[in-house]
């Protein structure tokens, strides 16, 4: 088990909100793994299953096999959960 935190970043090509939240990670010095769902449609069915929605961007934070969501894409509540983390 790590003790790391990991950040998650659901998003797509052309996507204005998810190149600017993208934009602050890389910012901010901010690690992240990157989920295309318009290269992988069918991780819309996912984020559905999983949170009831099918847009991006959608942030997960978590460690091991806890992750939480934040469905804004506020960077604060990223900061703040991360640190929390």
């Amino acid at each position: 088990m790590s003790n790391q935190t990991n950040i998650v970043l659901w998003s797509r090509e052309g996507c204005s909100a998810c190149q600017a939240l993208k934009a602050e990670l890389k910012e901010g010095n901010i690690i992240y793994k990157n989920l295309d769902v318009g290269e992988h449609p069918y991780l819309r069915d996912v984020l559905e299953i999983k949170y009831g929605i099918r847009h991006v961007p959608v942030v997960e934070i978590g460690k091991d096999q806890h992750y939480e969501a934040i469905l804004d894409g506020d960077l604060n509540k990223i900061l703040e959960r991360k640190a929390i983390s």
